[in-house]
C-alpha cells in the first residue's frame, strides 16, 4: 500500500470514529446498565466532500477525546436527601474539572428506589452530563454498589477506563463481596476515588479498603468541602487523562494529596 493511500485510509477510519462520538454525544438519554447497548451500523455510502473536510479538520480532537476515560458514580438513595442540593452543587464540579482537563470521555451512573441503577452514554461534553445529573431526585431504597462495581468491570473489557469516582454515605452490602469486585477491578487498572458524605465508620473502613485495593484514594466531604472536592477531582480528572506522570507534573496541592494516596 502506498503512503498516500495508507494516509487516506488512516483518516477515513479516524473520521469515521469521530462522526460516530458525535452521535453519542447528542444522545443524552441515560440507560439502565444491564441492558445491552444496541449499535448502529447503518452508515451513509457517501460523504460530501464539505463532510470530509469538516471530519478531517476534527480529527485532532478526535485522537484527543481517547486519552482517558472516567465513570462518576452517584448514590441517589433517599438518605442523601437533605444535602442533595448542596451536593448537586459540589459534584458538579466534577464536571467542570473534567472540561479544563479536555480530552476525557466521561460516562454517568447512578443508583436509586427499589432497583434502579441507570448509566449514560459516554460522551466528550461533561457539560451535558452535568445538567442530566442535576436533574436526578433522590429515591428511598438501600446501595447498589456492587451493580457500579460489575458495571465498570464490564465497560473496561471493551476499552479500558482510567479512574472510578463514587459519592455516598453509606454501604448496605456485603463489605466483603464489594472488596471481591473492587480487586478484580484493581487488577485490571482501574483506580477507584471514594469520597464519603457523613461519619458512618462502616462505609469509611469499607471505602478505605475498596480504595487501597484498587490503588486509588479515599476521602471524607465535609460542610465546606466544595472548594477542597473541586480541586480533588481536578486531580483526578488530570490522572484520568495522563496518568501519575500527569499528576507528579501538577503543582497543585491537592493533586500532590492525591499522589500521596495511591502511592501508598
Amino acid at each position: 500500500m502506498s503512503d498516500i493511500l495508507w494516509r487516506v485510509t488512516l483518516e477515513t477510519i479516524v473520521c469515521m470514529h469521530y462522526l460516530i462520538n458525535c452521535q453519542t454525544e447528542q444522545g443524552m438519554k441515560d440507560k439502565d446498565i444491564t441492558s445491552t447497548e444496541k449499535i448502529n451500523k447503518g452508515l451513509r455510502e457517501r460523504s460530501s466532500s464539505g463532510e470530509i473536510a469538516t471530519f478531517l479538520k476534527a480529527v485532532g480532537k478526535a485522537s484527543l477525546a481517547q486519552s482517558g476515560r472516567l465513570i462518576f458514580a452517584l448514590d441517589a438513595t433517599y438518605s442523601r436527601q437533605p444535602t442533595w442540593d448542596k451536593a448537586m452543587t459540589i459534584q458538579s464540579s466534577m464536571f467542570d474539572a473534567v472540561s479544563e482537563a479536555g480530552g476525557l470521555s466521561v460516562q454517568l451512573v447512578y443508583f436509586r428506589g427499589l432497583d434502579e441503577c441507570r448509566a449514560s452514554k459516554w460522551v466528550i461534553n461533561a457539560t451535558a452530563l452535568r445538567d442530566l445529573m442535576l436533574g436526578i431526585e433522590c429515591q428511598g431504597g438501600r446501595t447498589q454498589i456492587a451493580k457500579i462495581l460489575n458495571h465498570a468491570y464490564r465497560e473496561t473489557t471493551k476499552e479500558t477506563i482510567s479512574a472510578l469516582v463514587f459519592i455516598s454515605d453509606a454501604i448496605e452490602e456485603s463489605i466483603d463481596s464489594l472488596c471481591q469486585k473492587a480487586g478484580e477491578l484493581g487488577l485490571k487498572g482501574v483506580r477507584c476515588f471514594f469520597f464519603q458524605e457523613g461519619h458512618d465508620v462502616m462505609a469509611e473502613n469499607g471505602f478505605r479498603e475498596m480504595a487501597r485495593l484498587t490503588g486509588g484514594a479515599y476521602f471524607r466531604l465535609g460542610p465546606d468541602s466544595a472548594k477542597e472536592l473541586a480541586e480533588l477531582l481536578s486531580a483526578v480528572a488530570i490522572y484520568a487523562q495522563g496518568g501519575l506522570k500527569a499528576l507528579a507534573r501538577s503543582d497543585r496541592n491537592q493533586a500532590r494529596l492525591l499522589l500521596e494516596q495511591m502511592r501508598e
